[in-house]
């Protein structure tokens, strides 16, 4: 069963649970949609919002990129790309 509506853009939820297939989905449309715009910073509630996904199989596809390296979380909870991050993160330490 196909689960995404666009892939691109997209997740549609498949019943009550989500199996491993699914959360691979929703991992490589995050990393797509990251990969498109470098900039974009969202919380969990505006991914799931975004993609249109529930918030526990979003925020598990979310850590799983952040363990990966690819993307980093604020100390406000915001989540955006690592490479993103290094300039705004060097700023700080120069700043203090």
């Amino acid at each position: 069963m196909d689960v995404m509506k666009n892939p691109e853009r997209q997740w549609i939820p498949d019943g009550d649970g989500m199996d491993l297939h699914q959360v691979e989905q929703l991992i490589a449309l995050i990393r797509m949609e990251y990969l498109e715009m470098p900039d974009l910073k969202l919380t969990l509630r505006q991914a799931a919002r975004l993609w249109d996904a529930p918030a526990e199989p979003c925020e598990a596809a979310l850590d799983v990129l952040v363990l990966s390296g690819f993307l980093a979380r604020t100390k406000d909870g915001a989540f955006l790309r690592r490479t993103s991050a290094l300039p705004a993160l060097e700023a700080l330490v120069r700043a203090s």
